[in-house]
């Protein structure tokens, strides 16, 4: 029988327990043998028919760990264990659950569901979605914070072409880290027509952005004698910045983290589609009878 991911979670960061760095495919493989999976059950795949049950809950082990701070993602669909993670084991617990994790604070926000009394099918479909989307937005986002800048870049300008900013990739690809001086990361035409250039500052911060860096940013747009700018960033912005922006002459557009993020979910940058469901409903206007 495949393990549950709650049962998979003890086993998960004993694998990790060597402190070294290791993959996602490295890391299933040793588990699927480590728990003696069959081929047969390594193969089994999800009602969706897109992907094997046992990959996916050792996707959703990983998960959860991370967000209890056990373990940590160094660079993308790699991990090791974190000094929280090798002191628990010290402990030698029996097991690990979700229940067993709230000792770290909530890992999963939003709750999952424990009390369903009243709600309708549609209602758990939704609170289900919500529950992924905010998981997904999460995890897109600690994934950006380990790429290099180059790949942030990249990144940044596909996102803007994909939203119908830029004309051609390889328009933008020429501008941008041309201008690289005075604040100014790149430029993109603000249309495939190029009527107006778009001025772009891209920063992966941990920290709040300093309102510095946006007068910064908007003394660059002033000497350029650019009317419109981006500014991105993979942290937040303090309301001092908000403030700050609401009172210049230039149009300024924040992007933080958390936009970022959704964007990206929004427009499928760097994410393909699982499944797609339809939910269908009576067409009471056809079966009346005239």
């Amino acid at each position: 029988m495949i393990p549950t991911f709650e049962e998979i979670m003890l086993p998960f960061l004993k694998y990790l327990a060597d402190g070294q760095e290791h993959g996602f495919s490295e890391t299933h493989d040793a588990l699927a043998n480590k728990l003696g999976l069959t081929d047969e059950e390594q193969r089994e795949l999800l009602p969706s028919r897109r992907q094997p049950v046992f990959r996916n809950r050792v996707g959703w082990t990983r998960i959860y760990l991370k967000r209890a701070g056990l373990i940590s993602c160094p660079k993308r669909a790699h991990f090791k264990i974190s000094d929280k993670g090798l002191e628990l084991l010290k402990e030698n617990p029996p097991e690990i659950t979700t229940k067993f994790l709230k000792r770290y604070g909530d890992p999963v926000k939003p709750q999952p569901i424990v009390n369903v009394t009243g709600m309708t099918p549609e209602e758990l479909l939704e609170y289900a979605y919500q529950k992924l989307y905010s998981e997904l937005s999460k995890e897109v986002l600690g994934i950006v914070k380990t790429c290099s800048p180059a790949f942030f870049e990249k990144l940044v300008i596909d996102l803007l072409i994909t939203m119908g900013y830029g004309g051609s990739r390889k328009d933008a690809g020429q501008a941008v880290g041309k201008a690289g001086d005075g604040g100014i990361d790149g430029i993109i035409k603000e249309d495939k027509l190029g009527l107006d250039i778009i001025y772009i500052q891209a920063k992966r911060w941990e920290n709040a952005v300093p309102v510095k860096e946006i007068r910064d940013f908007t003394g660059a747009l002033a000497s350029k004698k650019a009317k419109k700018g981006i500014f991105i960033t993979t942290s937040t912005f303090p309301n001092n910045v908000y403030k700050f922006v609401g009172q210049v002459e230039y149009k300024i557009i924040l992007i933080d983290g958390e936009h970022l993020a959704d964007l990206m979910i929004e427009n499928s940058v760097g994410l393909s589609t699982v499944n797609t469901y339809k939910l269908k409903t009576i067409d009471s206007d056809y079966f009346e009878e005239i």
